[in-house]
This record gives C-alpha cells, structure tokens and sequence, in this order.
C-alpha cells in the first residue's frame, strides 16, 4: 500500500482531480515504465521528445483543482450571464427539451461518448435514431433522401450552392442568393464562394427568375418571417438549368407545404428547435435534404439499410466513397464530422410527439403569433402579412422598443431603426404575448376572444396537404415510459466509453469526466441565444476569453478564434487566414500547398477548398516525411508556395526530428507552416507548436481537450495563428445581426460568432481541473501508455513505424500485412473479432492499407489495456492456428465473427470450431460480455440497393415469415 500523505499540502493535492482523469495510478506507471525499460515518466518522455522542440519551461497555469472547486468556479462565471426571454430568432428559437431525452440522451455517456459509426455492427443503435433524423427530414422537406446532419444552417446552404455546382446543368459560376436568408448564411457563403470562383449574387426574389445561375438559394419562411409562394420562380430557374436551394424551417414545414412539392431540389436547416437549446449558438443539427439523383454528390455522412452475414437488415455508413479523408484534393468538401449527439436528440423529440404533437406545437406557436399581431394591429402596429412563427414589426421607434424590452427582461430582433423581429416558439406563453404586446402599447384584455377573432395568417395555397412521419416508429413512444424503453434499447446495442476503450489512433478517445460535462445544461448557459446584448453574456465572454488565454498558452501561438465549430472547419479557417495574409502583402498568387501523402485527408480537402493547388509529398521507409522531397518541393514552386500542411507527431504515430528544419525551409521560400492539431495529446506541457516555427493549428477540442464525441459530433475545432496571421482570423456577429470587429477581420466559417459555444466549459473545466501538471502527466502517461501496448504486442504484431529509441508517440501502428498475406486473415476480420471481445475496434487501414492503428490515451488504466492486450494476443493465437492448420482458413472465428447471441444460441451450428470459442474466447467474458446485435454486415450490398430510411415495416414481416 502507498504511504497515506499527511500534511494539508499533500492532503490537497491529493483531492485534485489528476487521478481521476489519468486511468493509471502511480504504482501502475511503475510497472508499466518497467515494461518498456524507464525509470521514470520524464526519462521516458526525454527518450520520445526530439530536444528542438521540447519546452524549456512549464505550462503557465494555476494548479490542478478538485471537482468541488472547479464547479464553484465556473458556477461563478455562470451567473455573470442573464437569461432573458429571447424572441429574436434569425434562426434560432426557444424549445423545451423533453426531460426523458435531456437524462437519457443528452446527460448519458451511453451517447456522448460514442465514436462515429464507422464500425457498423457496434454502432446500431445510433444509426436507428439517424435513421430517424433522416426520415424526419426528407419527409418534412417532401425530398427523397437526406443525410445524417451538418454543422450549422448557414455552412449547409454553403454544401447547397457547391452541390448545385456540381450538378446543375447550367454551367454559369453565379449563385443567386435571396437578399431574404438570415444574415449570417450571407456571410457563411460569401466566405465560401469567393476562393471557389463562385460569383453570389444578393437580391430581391423576382431578379433570380430571369438571372443565368446554377443555382437558388430562397429562405422559406424568410429572414423576417414572410412565406413566399415560390413555384414560378423555381420553374423560371429549372428552365435556365439552375438548381433551387431552399433553407427551412422544419416545424413551420408541419403546416405548410414542403419545398419538394413546389420545386425545390435542395434543402437545408436547422432542427435547433426541435428540443436543443440555444447554447449562444451550438452545437445544433443542421440537415440536408435533396432529390434522388443528387444523393451521390451529397456531402456529410448518411446511414444506410444492407444486410448482414445471417441474411438480416442491418444498418451502415453508405456511399463511404464520399468520405473525404479518400477523396483527398479531389474531395467536393472537406466535412469530416457530423452533430450526432443533436441529431439524436432531435430525430427523438420528432419520436416523442409524432406528427400529431409536433403539429399541435406548431399550431399554438402560430396562433400565439396571429394573436400577438392582432394585438398591435389593433394599437395601429404595422406588422407583416404571410408568416408562421415571426412578426416584422415596422414604422416604430426601434431604440425605444428595445430600451422598454430590456427593463421588461425581454430580447427582440434588432434589424433597424424603425423595425424589430419578434420571434415566437413553443417556450412562449400567454404571459409573453402580453407582455409582447404591452411593449408597444398594446394591451390584451381576454386572449382567448383575441383568439377566436383572428384567422391564421398562413398563406391559403400554401397550407400543407401531404402526410408526414407515418412509419410507427413516430407513431408508438409518446409516453415516458415507452420513449424510456427505446432510448435504452438503442444504447445497449452499441458500444461506448461507458463500457469499453476506444482504443482509435488519431481520433483521442479519453475520459470525459462528469464534471466536466454538467455546466453545460446549466440555464445560463444552455438559454443564450447567440445574438443577445453583450451585457448580458458577460460570463461567457469570460469562459471564451480565458478558455483562449488557456489554448494560446499550451499552443504557444499568439492568438485563438473559437468560432470553427469542427476541426476540418478549424484547418478550413488557419488556411484562410494563411490565403489573406498573403494577399494583404501583394501575394495573392500563392497558392500551392504542400501536404505529405501521409496527412489527414481533409488536409487535401480544405485547400482546396481554399483554392489552393495541392502538391503532394513523399514520405520515407520509415513513415517519416521525407525532407529532401520538400525541399525540393518548396524550391520548385517558391515563388507561388503558400503554406504545408504538417500533422505532428506524425500519423505515423511518431515525433519526427526534422520539423523544425521542414519550417525554416517553408519560410525560406515565404511559405506558411500549418500544423494539424489532431494529435496535439501528446505535446500538450511538453512541446508548443508556436515555439519551434509553426504559424498556425487548428484544435481539435473533442479529442485532446475532452469534449466528447458524441457518436459522431458535436466537435470543436477551433484556430490557434501566430501575431501576424490574427488580423485574418474569423470576424463575430454583432448583436444587430452584421458584421463587426470580433477576434479578426476574417471571414465568418460558422453561423455562430463562437461556434458550438455551450460545449466550450467542458474544456475550460479540464484544463482548469488539471492545472500546469496534471497536463504535462496526462500527456506523459498518453505516451506511456502507447509505448506499452506496442512493447506488450511486440512478439505477435511488429509496430510499422517508431521514432528515435525505437518508441512511438502517443499511438502505434500495428502491421497486419504479413499476416494476411501468409493466412488471408485481414484487418478487418481482427477487428470484427475484438467485437466479440467487447472492444471498439483501433482505426482501420489508416494511414496504411491493413494495419490497425492503436490509440489508448491517458485515461485508460493499466487494467483495461491488458484486457484489450489479453484480447489481441489470444486473436493471434486464433490466426497462428489458421496457419497451422488447426482452424479452418475459411471457416474460423475471424472470418465469422463477430458472432451474435443467436447464431451462438441457436439449434444447428455449422461451423468446425466450437460455439465457446465463438462466444467465450476468453474465461473473464463469461463474466460480462456485449453482443453484437447484428452479424458482419455486407458493405457492398448496401451501395448497390442505396435505402436511407426507417426500414418499412412490412419488412419486419417478411423477415418474420421467411
């Protein structure tokens, strides 16, 4: 046993949260030091660390807290905000989150610590619920497919105008844009068109009909809450071979017609309001909906129906070519992530009150609406016509208006000196519209006779006539109790944090700790809206400010924009800011970008999105880039080089030696250093990128810095540049919904100033929880805990690459290759197996074709990585006896597996090796064991018969009877 420590010093830095998060107690990391031969953790990270780039000194930040302070601490900069009423919408509006989905989706690890679902068999239960999400829109939308989510609306009209690109049979570069879209989709896709070639043109609707452009982009409701009728309009633009963008309003879209039925061919949205709260702006669910033939080119992911190896429907990722870490430079866009955790939430609130309860919602939200617009029709308040939720209040004296909301706690739109937006929503109640109305002299003696004497205000060829959400599945969990039992249904099927490592190289699965993630359902964080008054975000703008402060510190880069709400998003924005910074000193025409074939594959993918010329570069025999090849590279194309694009430690999972003389050669040649933050968990109070030459990163905050993933998303991926590059960071919004002087005078990449602000204290908390030296040890441990899996493994899987002293990073490469070439067991059949372990399976086939790339960060105890080494051992022996002949070469627990309760179960089994070592490969499964809900499922039989909706019941049926 360990000396209990006696002081008040010791006792107190005992209670910090330190070895909460790193999973390895101290006598753990001994024995586990001992393994890969040091002494010590700082011998050991001497050992892997190249000397350049090692910080001389430590991380400039307060100690370490206990959880009880740490809450006490941020409950302080909490109620710095005000909540208000807030009825200014431009795209966001209240929502009440049904409790059963608040505990048990948003609260549960089950959910939030799930990965995306490359891994189909272990990740069924969430792409049901995307199946939902899916269905709910493409039919609200009456479109025939859409896809499992985006980031935001106004990045979604962005894919819109690139998809209409793509397709659309004009082949003009102008893209009509209604000057009636929310301002800050204006923004988003002046930002994104620009370095396309994409030429916008902003005006009144009637200009688009007789306009040459391949594509459309109409707001319906609009900005200030008007419904236009748009079908000749659509024709007119059909007829020219332009494509109609349409963003929407999902619930508005319960009762009035959907843009499929009068000639859209892309829609897009947020389902913000179906039961996620504001967050001052994120992270919420955008969706894209589109025709048929389109689905191809459609970017973000989207669930499918395939079958599994026993013949039964199974749910997958299709069309996985459009992955963009594949396509590279030639990717159409460079979405990496998606918002799986608020797409879950939202596709169950459409669940939890079906087409029936959503329709009420938006039936009362209008009549409240038309009641309130009575009000001050009555008073002599000109108010729009044609509306469903918003009123454009006009010829008032805005300044007074606002000043009588503020004293009454209330928010409006701000538009301009004469006019005011008011937004309704489900939250609002009789007492609002009162109060509403009181603002403007109005006064309401009796609501519901108010009600009675006003006819809806919804346009009368414009109400909608088709059904909605039939499958039963929208039709059978109202009650508690049922949606209760199907949320937990979904979640056993899947495996997350809560029951098992994660074991994935690049993607940084680590703890997520409790504490951490309550602030972030507080009401005076969830309740923001992202345009209210400054004064009244005041503790968020000091979360922001000090969270930045914390990032500029453990990066060394001089300054840090929060908006980019995803880490491609985040490379997307540094890239900007590299393009501008070149233009602003008369050298726009750099545009090459150097990116080694061993990068991240959205690295190809934002440059050239940015408008860059990718130009690849080679790496060597040991995985290292190769630095002559960039030499030579940056010599040829100097006079137009603008930046490389470095991912470091490598992913090859390596510290390589030569970074700092790869920056001084970039620079040499007036070229911009980008590092990718990906795997910034092993440099984190060890080493700065900012300090040995690189100019900018993104960060990824839901790998190394603890924001969960969330099946999928939400992510964070903010910029971190050096002095010269903050100028060109991302502009805010101001609270008047136009631009203004943010943290730079960039251009907007997110519809929120700050992104997917409400997740933002989960990494102020674990910064602030671990202090100076806990992140110097976690990052420690993270290396430890790498190089011990990979010494462990070393007699039955060689490691592909390692650095100086034959160590890795802070994850290893595990080569299958020769494995398969001598047994034809794959990669993938080991990690179809580890299923039946219980375990996520490492990243597949990437960086390398048939390798498994390990991953186990600081957070996992010595405890669970001998479980996953006990796992991988006794596979190895599972493919020795194939070579031997003892197991079938075909017919063998690798090639079936992972092996389900009923094929185990079931009367006849026919294969040669026996049913327990298809279950029970090991004696400690018997104890507790996960089974895969599904067999194998078949990937090609899923892109040929393309289905991305519920499943028809008759389906069920036939199934049942075969």
């Amino acid at each position: 046993m360990s000396q209990t420590p006696s002081s008040l010093r010791e006792l107190e830095n005992h209670d910090a949260f330190i070895a909460r998060h790193i999973g390895p107690n101290d006598a753990e990391i001994a024995r586990m030091l001992r393994t890969v031969g040091h002494d010590s953790l700082e011998s050991l990270t001497e050992a892997i660390v190249p000397a350049k780039i090692k910080s001389a000194a430590p991380l400039t930040l307060p100690q370490a807290m206990t959880e009880v302070d740490a809450l006490a601490k941020i409950r302080a900069v909490a109620d710095r905000n005000q909540v208000f009423r807030s009825f200014i919408g431009q795209g966001y509006y209240g929502t009440h989150t049904p409790n059963v989905i608040l505990r048990n989706v948003l609260e549960n690890p089950a959910w939030y610590t799930a990965y995306t679902p490359y891994q189909a068999e272990i990740s069924q239960g969430r792409m049901e619920a995307l199946i939902n999400f899916q269905t709910m829109c493409a039919e609200l939308t009456g479109m025939e497919i859409a896809n499992a989510s985006l980031l935001d609306e106004a990045t979604a009209a962005a894919e819109a105008m690139t998809l209409a690109k793509r397709s659309a049979k004009s082949k003009s570069d102008t893209f009509f844009v209604s000057k009636h879209v929310h301002p800050q989709t204006l923004e988003v896709l002046h930002t994104r068109a620009e370095p396309l070639g994409i030429k916008l043109h902003v005006g009144d609707d009637a200009e688009a009909a007789g306009m040459d452009s391949f594509g459309v982009l109409l707001q319906y409701p609009d900005t200030v809450g008007r419904i236009h009728d748009y079908r000749a309009l659509a024709d007119a633009a059909h007829a020219r071979g332009a494509l109609v963008a349409v963003a929407t309003d999902l619930l508005a879209l319960t009762l009035i017609a959907a843009p499929g039925e009068w000639g859209a061919d892309i829609v897009v949205g947020n389902t913000q309001r179906f039961g996620v709260p504001f967050g001052f702006g994120g992270p919420h669910a955008a969706f894209m909906a589109c025709r048929d033939a389109y689905k191809r080119s459609m970017p973000g992911r989207l669930i499918g129906v395939s079958i599994d190896a026993e013949g039964n429907k199974a749910y997958r990722l299709t069309l996985q070519t459009r992955e963009q870490h594949i396509r590279r430079e030639k990717a159409t866009s460079n979405i990496c992530t998606a918002q799986v955790l608020l797409a879950v939430m939202a596709s169950m609130y459409a669940v939890y009150h079906g087409p029936e309860g959503l329709v009420r919602i938006a039936r009362r939200t209008h009549r409240l609406a038309a009641i309130l617009a009575a009000a001050l029709g009555k008073a002599g308040v000109a108010v729009g016509k044609d509306y469903f939720d918003t009123l454009h209040v006009t010829g008032i004296d805005a300044a007074a208006i606002h000043a009588k909301a503020e004293a009454a706690r209330i928010n409006l739109r701000r538009i301009d000196a004469r006019s005011v937006g008011i937004s309704l929503d489900e939250t609002a109640t009789r007492a609002d519209v009162a109060a509403l109305a009181a603002l403007f002299g109005a006064s309401i003696e009796d609501i519901d006779a108010l009600d009675a004497a006003t006819a809806d205000a919804l346009p009368a060829t414009l109400l909608r006539k088709s059904a909605f959400l039939t499958h039963p599945i929208f039709n059978t969990h109202h009650s508690e109790h049922e949606l209760l039992r199907y949320l937990r249904s979904l979640a056993d099927k899947d495996l997350a944090m809560d029951r098992t490592m994660i074991p994935l190289g690049s993607c940084t699965m680590k703890l997520n700790a409790t504490a951490e993630m309550i602030p972030v359902t507080w009401p005076e964080f969830a309740n923001i809206h992202p345009l209210a008054p400054a004064a009244q975000t005041q503790g968020y703008k000091e979360l922001i400010d000090g969270l930045e402060a914390m990032l500029v510190e453990i990066t060394g880069y001089d300054a840090v924009s929060l908006q980019p709400n995803a880490g491609a998003q985040g490379e997307y924005a540094g890239l900007l800011a590299i393009r501008a910074y070149h233009r602003s000193r008369g050298e726009g025409h750099r545009d090459i970008c150097l990116i080694p074939e061993s990068a991240h594959g959205t690295n190809p993918a934002s440059a050239q999105m940015c408008g860059m010329k990718v130009v690849v570069t080679r790496c060597d025999a040991n995985g290292n880039v190769d630095l002559e090849d960039i030499r030579m590279q940056a010599e040829k194309h100097s006079a137009n080089l603008a930046a490389i694009m470095l991912t470091y430690p490598s992913t090859h999972g390596v510290f390589e030696e030569d970074v700092v003389a790869i920056c001084d050669i970039v620079h040499q040649h007036g070229g911009q250093v980008y590092t990718d933050g990906a795997n910034m968990n092993a440099l984190v109070g060890v080493a700065k990128p900012g300090k040995w030459g690189s100019d900018v990163s993104h960060l990824n905050l839901h790998k190394t810095f603890c924001i969960p993933h969330g099946g999928g998303g939400p992510g964070v991926g903010p910029c971190a540049v050096k002095s010269h590059l903050a100028p060109f960071l991302p502009k805010a919004f101001a609270e008047d919904g136009v631009r203004t002087a943010g943290t730079g005078q960039g251009a907007m990449v997110s519809a929120a100033s700050f992104g997917s602000a409400s997740i933002l204290p989960i990494s102020w908390m674990y910064i602030t929880l671990m202090g100076q030296q806990g992140l110097r040890k976690a990052t420690q441990v993270a290396l430890l805990n790498a190089n011990y899996i990979a010494r462990r493994l070393a007699p039955h899987y060689p490691t592909l690459y390692t650095g100086r002293n034959g160590l890795v990073a802070h994850e290893c490469i595990l080569d299958l290759r020769p494995l398969k070439d001598a047994t034809g067991i794959s990669a993938e059949d080991v990690a179809k197996r580890l299923i039946d372990f219980g375990f996520h399976a490492p990243t597949l086939s990437f960086p390398v074709a048939g390798t498994l790339m390990v991953e186990p960060t600081e957070s996992e105890s010595q405890h669970e990585l001998d479980r996953f080494i006990d796992a991988m051992i006794q596979i190895r022996d599972e493919i020795r006896a194939v070579e031997d002949g003892r197991l079938d070469r075909d017919d063998n627990p690798l090639r079936n597996a992972p092996h389900t309760a009923f094929a185990v179960s079931a009367s006849e089994w026919a294969h040669a090796y026996p049913r327990e070592l298809a279950a029970f490969p090991l004696p400690s499964l018997k104890l507790q064991k996960y089974w895969s809900p599904v067999a194998r499922v078949d990937n090609v039989w899923g892109d040929k018969n393309i289905m991305c909706a519920c499943i028809p019941m008759d389906a069920y049926k036939e199934e049942a009877e075969a």
